[in-house]
């Protein structure tokens, strides 16, 4: 596959506890995004934050361990193929925050293996 040196950078904010159809939605929108043909999906699990829907700070501390922690789905290609994905999964995104930005892509290879 190849990715033009302008890409796309979608952003995807949700919540670890977000479900599509009993599975964890991260792991939804990374097996869609893979059925699409995207160049890759990473998912980030973060150790704190807040959003719309929680004005309540989530957390990762020993004390209080949070069962809602912040999610960042990453996804880079090209922003063609980035818009058609996001008219897929976005009526399954209850709640968060989607952005999309300029992705200068410097080196992107796979193994042949």
């Amino acid at each position: 596959m190849h990715l033009p040196e302008q890409g796309s950078l979608l952003r995807i904010f949700i919540g670890e506890a977000d479900k599509h159809a009993g599975k964890p939605l991260y792991e939804w929108i990374v097996l869609q995004a893979r059925g699409q043909g995207l160049a890759g999906a990473t998912v980030l699990r973060g150790v704190m934050g807040y959003g719309a829907n929680s004005r309540q700070i989530q957390t990762f501390k020993i004390e209080r361990l949070s069962e809602d922690l912040p999610v960042v789905v990453e996804i880079v290609d090209s922003e063609e193929n980035l818009e058609k994905f996001l008219d897929i999964i976005a009526p399954h995104i209850s709640a968060g925050l989607v952005t999309m930005e300029k992705a200068w892509v410097k080196v992107y290879r796979f193994d042949k293996r």
